[in-house]
């Protein structure tokens, strides 16, 4: 083994224990809601089962309110996602392409916004929501969260859009197009790979949120998210831990499946994003 080899040991090391430590509870999950019920309540862990099953994500399915809830977070994440970037890309292109006065103040203020965290928003966004009379509601959760994703969306967008030559708009709009049509033809298919990784970000942070959901749906149970419906689960199934696990990994499937479908363009707009501000 060569000198650089064996330096690079220790490094290795310490990521493969940092990346055992980060997916073993994923493995667990998954693995649980395989495992029949006998080897789930067997004293001795099995981490190797002889036999797989699907009756606990037969039972997670046909739980009350599974769907309905899994349709009130799509709707919910959906909607979140689609506002967060029409809004944000109109105030990336302000931003990266022209120049007014208070500009530098405004990246300044989202830049501030983005890193503000979200539970000193709870109390605040509640009493407004309740004097408002927009508690319970499922349009006051895609409101709420769509503000919490605009800021990081702005941010990203603003940075892949300042990638972009100006020079491609201007050529265009030589040729005859207006600036609108420029942007829709050329600009915005170069945006592509900031606009997945957005998208995907906003995706996953509405989707798994819980402390909102779980505050401002108080009475009407029926516009609950999945991640407040799972957190009352095991109640519903007592100690069937086999359920809880295969709902937990049919939650997580979406997110999973969104990031394998877009990874090469989630990587291509993480790295444009960040090349130039």
């Amino acid at each position: 083994m060569t000198p650089r080899a064996l330096r690079r040991v220790p490094l290795n090391t310490v990521a493969s224990i940092v990346f055992v430590l980060a997916v073993f509870p994923v493995y667990w999950m998954v693995l649980t809601a395989f495992k029949p019920t006998p080897d789930i309540q067997a004293e001795t862990p099995v981490f190797l089962p002889t036999s797989l099953t699907l009756e606990h994500f037969a039972h997670a399915v046909e739980a009350d309110g599974f769907w309905l809830f899994w349709r009130n977070s799509l709707l919910v994440t959906a909607g979140c996602v689609l506002l967060a970037l029409v809004v944000a890309l109109g105030a990336a292109f302000a931003v990266a392409r022209m120049r007014w006065r208070g500009r530098r103040g405004f990246v300044l203020m989202v830049f501030v916004a983005q890193v503000a965290p979200w539970e000193a928003l709870l109390i605040p966004m509640y009493v407004i929501a309740r004097d408002a009379d927009l508690l319970d509601r499922l349009a006051t959760l895609t409101l709420i969260y769509f503000m919490v994703t605009l800021p990081f969306t702005i941010v990203t967008l603003r940075s892949f859009l300042a990638a972009v030559p100006a020079e491609l708009e201007e050529a265009a709009q030589v040729d005859g197009c207006t600036r609108a049509e420029a942007f829709r033809r050329v600009t915005l298919p170069l945006l592509a790979p900031g606009l997945m990784a957005t998208s995907l970000f906003g995706f996953i942070t509405a989707w798994n949120e819980f402390a909102f959901a779980n505050m401002l749906i108080i009475k009407n149970q029926d516009d609950r998210t999945l991640p407040v419906w799972l957190s009352s689960f095991s109640n519903v199934f007592g100690t069937d831990w086999g359920a809880t696990m295969a709902a937990s990994t049919l939650f997580a499937l979406p997110v999973l499946v969104l990031f394998l479908v877009l990874q090469g363009r989630v990587a291509a707009g993480m790295t444009g994003g960040a090349v130039k501000g």
